[in-house]
């Protein structure tokens, strides 16, 4: 397995998100990126989760609620990637995926624009 620290990992999902072009960071509202390094058990390959409530599906109720959680996963990652160069193109995929989820985008439309 490809070894890396938790702070390089954190530094490549920083990079991640300043590449997000600033017109769509500018829309993301109330959430959240954090690094963990490991995904629940029950789903060990999990490159990245987003919990919460969509930009899509916010209404008049949607006030003085917790940050939406996006959270990109060090242990899967490293075990798949065979080389750094790897590890940077796959959390930059794993980041824009997750990000997407926060706009509205199902895996459905993610898997066919590349980003699955």
């Amino acid at each position: 397995m490809l070894e890396m620290t938790r702070e390089e990992f954190e530094e490549l999902v920083a990079e991640a998100l300043d590449r997000i072009p600033p017109e769509l960071t500018r829309l993301m509202d109330n959430v959240a990126v954090f690094v963990e390094d490991e995904p629940p058990a029950q789903d060990p390959e999990l490159l990245g989760l987003y919990e919460g409530t969509p930009l899509t599906e916010r209404g008049e109720w949607y006030a003085g609620v917790l940050p939406d959680r996006i959270t990109i996963y060090l242990g899967p990652t490293l075990r798949m990637c065979a080389s750094r160069e790897d590890v940077v193109a796959e959390t930059e995929i794993t980041v824009v995926h997750e990000i997407a989820h926060h706009f509205g985008i199902d895996d459905a439309r993610l898997h066919a624009l590349g980003y699955g």
